[in-house]
């Protein structure tokens, strides 16, 4: 097992109270970039191409594919996330916005599946489920998010609709927490570079247990990668009493960890429109409760995209346990025996 030596620092290692002060991270369309983006829109529904046929090349964005280029390299080797604003979902169908979106996701990276029945296009939504269910995935409640990420290198959303009241994105960086806890508590730091079992929510891949283990403090190559979810980790300690029961030192560990990204963060309040993309390697991400709204119409909705970069750092091979091939540009998602990739507008 390896081990950073010392405290990471850099441009990832920021704190949610500084960065609430800036607005750098907040990027704002150009009314031509706008009109790049309506014509590709356009070019796209009078080709006939199907969603997936959507690449850098089909969806051409000849000023705003620079910009996106270098915001990709502040997403994986700056702070680790981007706000992008301007972009109209009011005045047009969930078809025209995904497809949008998708373009401009093309140009950040490859789609992956988010689930078992293979939804390169996520939905999130309340479809008032029941979170006992050990199926049932947070994203599909009501319900506030713990602190996590994803099964991929970026995360995308894009705001349809907002609800009543709650539901506002946190982020926080993992670079920074590994930090604190490493001058703070090193026996609690240490103990997060130790496998945990984590849940899968019933989402097992051939031959895999319905957990997985992986650490989650990576130190690989000279780069600290983290992969989360206390919720998972503690449901896999409820829900499967063969899983390796963890040591006094990891539950207090996820435990610190949990409060200092509470403390750590910086919440950003989403409007319709608004495309966020977070670098999974180095951000943890949660969201707040929230109300909804009694018409149907009216409900908060966004559109999710798992992203895998075409370049992109090494992951240590630990993480083909979730990722399966962990091959830069072609891993992450999940897949299990009968997952059919596809797109869809209706949350499902």
């Amino acid at each position: 097992m390896e081990y950073p030596t010392a405290p990471i620092g850099g441009p990832a290692a920021w704190l949610g109270a500084d960065m609430a002060r800036r607005t750098d991270w907040v990027e704002t369309f150009t009314p031509a970039e706008l009109a790049e983006i309506e014509a590709a829109v356009a070019e796209h529904l009078n080709s006939g191409r199907a969603m997936g046929e959507i690449t850098p090349e089909t969806f051409r964005l000849p000023t705003l594919a620079p910009r996106l280029t270098r915001i990709l390299h502040d997403i994986q080797h700056g702070r680790g996330f981007v706000l992008l604003r301007g972009f109209d979902v009011a005045g047009r169908d969930i078809e025209e916005s995904a497809i949008a979106y998708l373009g401009i996701g093309a140009h950040l990276g490859g789609f992956r599946s988010q689930n078992a029945k293979g939804h390169l296009l996520g939905h999130v939504k309340d479809l008032g489920l029941d979170i006992q269910n050990p199926k049932v995935r947070y994203y599909q409640t009501n319900k506030e998010l713990e602190f996590h990420t994803d099964s991929c290198d970026i995360v995308g959303l894009i705001c349809l609709k907002t609800s009543k009241s709650g539901g506002g994105s946190r982020i926080v960086s993992s670079v920074a927490i590994h930090d604190r806890m490493m001058r703070e508590t090193p026996d609690l730091w240490r103990a997060l570079f130790n496998p945990m079992p984590t849940d899968r929510r019933g989402e097992i891949p051939p031959g895999m247990l319905p957990w997985f283990e992986i650490p989650v403090f990576n130190w690989f190559q000279g780069e600290l990668s983290t992969i989360y979810s206390g919720q998972y980790i503690r449901s896999a300690q409820a829900n499967f009493p063969e899983a390796r029961r963890l040591t006094a030192d990891e539950s207090a560990a996820i435990d610190r960890l949990d409060e200092l990204a509470a403390e750590m963060s910086v919440e950003m309040e989403f409007r319709p429109g608004d495309m966020q993309f977070i670098h999974n390697h180095q951000i943890l991400h949660s969201r707040t409760d929230f109300e909804d709204w009694p018409e149907p119409e009216k409900r908060r909705h966004l559109l999710r995209l798992w992203l895998a970069p075409r370049e992109a750092r090494v992951l240590p091979p630990v993480y083909a346990q979730r990722y399966g091939d962990i091959s830069v540009g072609n891993r992450g998602g999940i897949v299990v025996k009968d997952t059919v990739l596809r797109f869809t507008l209706e949350p499902a």
